[in-house]
């Protein structure tokens, strides 16, 4: 491998290093390691959601599924950008004003009930480790092609980064690498798609042409891969619902000062990483035209490396001055994003473990707070750990769709939980027993006995089981809730919930 793309390679590595130690310095308080002590405006948040949402998926899955898939890996590319306007018209406000550090704060402040939290916090860590699995998947595959070592060599990698960023930088450090890996990844977007419209003369319609005269008119339309017309519905449901139930996204809300830089900084994401997402439907077909379906899949069954062959195509080709310096920096930028994604996902369930498990359940939040943020940084080790020998498993899976599961586990068991704490003054802890029981079992079930883990022999016809585990969800939330019976106490607290989601009156400052 060319010592400029590893070079590339090397100085994002670096850049990162820096900014933790740098954000080290300054993270003492459990706000600093959670919320950054809530101090980013609206530009930083928004930059630094684009960089938790422009995950591997976005940048080597949605790619790689729209070159062997054609438009239903665009179907995927386009959904978030829809998603973003449930945040940005409902839920915003509500989670800056609710909320602290996680979704367990927003429990324990409806409810008071540490069984409650202890339950909402396994939904999170479950979310967490489905949308963890593949970023470290994306990982080993780019690094091994840029240096050439072993695949499970190269998760380790990601995987002792991603522990030394969270556990000393928090937050801070997280934010930073965000905001930072989302420019290279605007940059790095700019660059190809200047190469793919040079290549076609600059006529975009091009490649459509090119895709139907060489895969045919069905290649454009939907249905190669989400083959049931309910997956597509499924899908739309689980960007539409799922992104409420991310913890690594709910997070970015309590790093703002108040609800209306919370509510700017979607407006942020929606333009930064919209307009991403639509640029790989592009760079897919392109992909599909000038490297083909059969070198894409030689390089990955899975085809994430469609993007950085295309990159490497475009630059000149192999072993070729400017192919190495492309491939080297879509590569470098596509490793960024994967290590931004993974601190934010590592820090979220950080959070969960150690602050909502930990701190509120077991010790009633009567925990100093230096041994708070010591006991956050050891589970970080713990989350990391387990990330990358899940990550080690899943070599060969498209990463596209491993996060749909974990999107579906987000609109299924926490989706209901946070919507009804928020929204129903009968909701208790029943309810979150039950939306995150039998929606984390129903979309975990249905999704490894579907077409994505077994192929041809699934069990289940859906790819994307939202359309029918959101509803069990809701629906367990419901029976869970009649069932304990009336709750005075959670009644009650629902007016304090309320007013204070919806006008910020004693809000976390």
């Amino acid at each position: 491998m060319s010592m400029i793309t590893i070079g590339m390679f090397g100085a994002v590595i670096v850049l990162t290093l820096i900014i933790t130690y740098w954000a080290a310095k300054r993270t003492r308080t459990t706000s600093e390691f959670y919320a950054a002590g809530r101090s980013l405006t609206a530009p930083q948040n928004g930059l630094a959601l684009a960089g938790d949402w422009c995950s591997a998926a976005a940048f080597l899955g949605f790619t790689g599924l729209t070159a062997l898939y054609g438009m239903d890996g665009a179907l995927y590319a386009v959904g978030p950008l829809v998603a973003f306007c449930t945040a940005l018209l409902m839920f915003a406000e509500p989670l800056r004003n609710a909320g602290k550090f996680t979704l367990g704060d927003i429990v324990q402040c409806r409810m008071k009930s540490r069984t409650a939290v202890v339950t909402a916090a396994i939904g999170v860590i479950a979310v967490n480790l489905a949308y963890l699995v593949p970023q470290m998947a994306g990982a080993g595959v780019l690094i091994k092609l840029l240096l050439g070592i072993p695949y499970d060599i190269s998760v380790a990698f990601v995987g002792i980064a991603m522990i030394v960023y969270v556990a000393f930088g928090g937050m801070l450090a997280t934010t930073w690498v965000q905001i930072i890996k989302a420019i290279l990844l605007i940059s790095a977007g700019v660059v190809v798609m200047f190469f793919c419209l040079k290549a076609v003369g600059f006529n975009l319609i091009e490649y459509f042409n090119l895709a139907e005269s060489e895969r045919g008119a069905k290649f454009l339309q939907a249905g190669n891969y989400l083959k049931n017309p309910f997956d597509q519905v499924s899908l739309g449901l689980s960007y539409l619902c799922g992104i409420i139930g991310l913890p690594h996204v709910m997070t970015r809300f309590y790093t703002v000062p108040d609800a209306g830089t919370a509510r700017r900084s979607v407006i942020w994401v929606m333009v930064i990483a919209g307009s991403f997402f639509i640029a790989t439907a592009i760079f897919g077909l392109a992909a599909a035209h000038f490297v083909g379906a059969d070198a894409i899949r030689a390089a990955d069954k899975g085809g994430n490396l469609a993007l950085p062959l295309l990159a490497q195509y475009l630059g000149g080709g192999v072993n070729s001055l400017g192919g190495d310096m492309m491939l080297g920096f879509v590569s470098a930028v596509a490793v960024a994003t994967i290590l931004a994604t993974v601190a934010g996902l590592t820090l979220a369930t950080s959070g969960a473990v150690a602050h909502d498990i930990y701190v509120t359940a077991i010790k009633g939040g009567h925990v100093e707070e230096r041994y708070q943020v010591r006991v956050a940084r050891m589970s970080v080790l713990l989350v990391g750990i387990l990330a990358t020998l899940l990550g080690i498993a899943a070599q060969g899976v498209n990463v596209a769709v491993l996060v749909i599961l974990g999107f579906s586990i987000a609109a299924s068991a926490n989706f209901p939980v946070v919507a009804l704490s928020l929204f129903w003054r009968r909701f208790n802890t029943g309810g979150v027993i039950g939306a995150v029981t039998v929606g984390l079992i129903s979309s975990i079930t249905l999704a490894l006995i579907g077409p994505a883990f077994l192929g041809p022999n699934a069990w289940s016809p859906l790819v994307v089981p939202t359309i029918v585990t959101m509803p069990l969800g809701f629906l367990g939330a419901i029976v869970g809730s009649l069932i304990a019976g009336s709750d005075r106490e959670s009644e009650r607290r629902f007016e304090e919930v309320s007013v204070r989601a919806h006008t910020g009156l004693g809000a976390e400052v």
